[in-house]
């Protein structure tokens, strides 16, 4: 019974931390503090439920609870006389002094939530303390926790999460929502930050593991949390939509003893039909919302992938035009690497060799192993076979992911194996 409650807390905790911490930030103005009292309601619910039971509504109790320590530390220890004067000024926090704890456990949730994705992702912070603080306040996940998922050791998470909230404390960071542009300019860091944890997830960067599916399933839950507090914002559907149709593939990814399998290669009939139907459906929306930002265009040509039935029948002309589209809206080099993958499969190898060429000075590109990675491929392709075996060796060299290596280093075999029969043949 005790690891069942263990296990409910665990849950409720993932599913309500950012209500919890949201609520008091609200009254506090003090997300620091604000999070160490709702790590105290946890403790009370590990401490109390596998005696008195879990509660028929325990986020309520926790948010209860948590508000209950709050007043408690105001009303009784040094933080009041510390805020005396905030305190008489701060009529909604006056109001929860005099309410008590009942009348403070509800109201402004969405609003609430909202504004702590805003503050997470604050630009006073490093993208890698945005990505801290998000996990930590909104994901509700440990330091540990968010350690192991990005290799890092736990005291460096920590110390970023520990700097990021004395940054926002130090610059007494509103606890509203940005406006106009402020707004835009923000957004755009929160579906950042999200994008950068899927992908985590998808596709590992360093590491044993191929996929992190939890991270995945983090950011989505994230994602459409944003999705249902900001209704008309296209781009926030936009992401979702990309994220449910990647999210789809991830158990046709991977063979049993990990090892990744091609796009191309895998098994349609093991991806996701219900993360496909809800992400064709956010597109729409987005759609619905006007023109296709960034992220509906990703999701588009996602969207072209899931609704092709077989591999073969995968409109390649549709997605070229895609990426053409999105590298006009966002220039990026791996955007045109991309580009070239897709025009490669729709006019054949070497219309996408000449464009991967082009991109060979590109200095965002020179440390990037997919860069050789896909022009092994093609070189391949066109059984220029000692020119891609030196191609997916420097491939196998720049990435980190021991999965995603093997993988390159296999290719390179393969093709030296192909040389030294076309030799062997002449």
């Amino acid at each position: 019974m005790t690891g069942d409650v263990a296990r409910t807390v665990e849950a409720v905790w993932r599913l309500e931390s950012a209500r919890v911490v949201g609520g008091l930030t609200r009254m506090l103005r003090d997300v620091g503090l604000a999070e160490e009292l709702a790590q105290d309601a946890l403790l009370a619910a590990l401490e109390t439920w596998p005696r008195s039971g879990v509660p028929d509504n325990p986020g309520a109790w926790l948010m209860t609870t948590a508000k209950r320590r709050a007043i408690d530390r105001l009303r009784h220890h040094q933080l009041q006389a510390r805020k005396h004067e905030q305190l008489a000024a701060d009529g909604e926090l006056q109001q929860a002094l005099d309410d008590g704890p009942e009348a403070a456990a509800d109201d402004h949730v969405g609003d609430d939530v909202l504004r702590l994705v805003f503050i997470a992702c604050h630009p006073l912070l490093s993208t890698d303390a945005q990505v801290a603080l998000t996990l930590r306040l909104l994901g509700g996940l440990t330091t540990d926790e968010i350690a192991r998922a990005f290799l890092v050791p736990e005291p460096t998470i920590a110390q970023r999460i520990v700097r990021a909230k004395r940054t926002l404390g130090e610059a007494k960071v509103p606890f509203e929502l940005p406006r106009g542009e402020d707004l835009a300019a923000r957004l755009a860091s929160v579906l950042a930050v999200l994008y950068l944890v899927f992908n985590e997830g998808y596709a590992a960067t360093a590491g044993e593991h191929w996929t992190r599916p939890a991270l995945c399933e983090e950011a989505l839950r994230l994602g459409r949390i944003l999705a249902g507090l900001m209704p008309g914002e296209a781009e926030v559907h936009g992401l979702v939509a990309l994220m449910e149709l990647q999210a789809s593939r991830l158990p046709a990814r991977a063979h049993p003893d990990g090892a990744p399998i091609p796009l191309l290669e895998q098994d349609r009939a093991r991806w996701d039909r219900l993360l496909i139907g809800r992400g064709l459906a956010a597109l729409e929306r987005a759609q619905r919302l006007g023109a296709p930002g960034p992220y509906a265009l990703q999701a588009e040509i996602a969207a072209c992938h899931a609704r092709a039935a077989r591999a073969e029948d995968t409109d390649w002309a549709r997605i070229a035009a895609l990426y053409a589209q999105l590298a006009a809206r966002t220039p990026s080099p791996v955007i045109e690497l991309n580009r070239a993958v897709a025009v490669a499969m729709a006019e054949g190898p070497a219309a996408g060799l000449a464009l991967v060429d082009a991109l060979a000075d590109a200095p965002a590109l020179q440390r990037y192993h997919l860069l050789p990675a896909v022009r092994g491929d093609l070189l391949a392709k066109l059984q220029r076979h000692d020119e891609a075996r030196a191609e997916f060796e420097r491939a196998a060299s720049l990435t980190r992911n021991a999965r995603e290596q093997a993988v390159l280093a296999a290719r390179a075999e393969a093709a030296a194996r192909a040389a030294a029969t076309v030799a062997a043949g002449t």
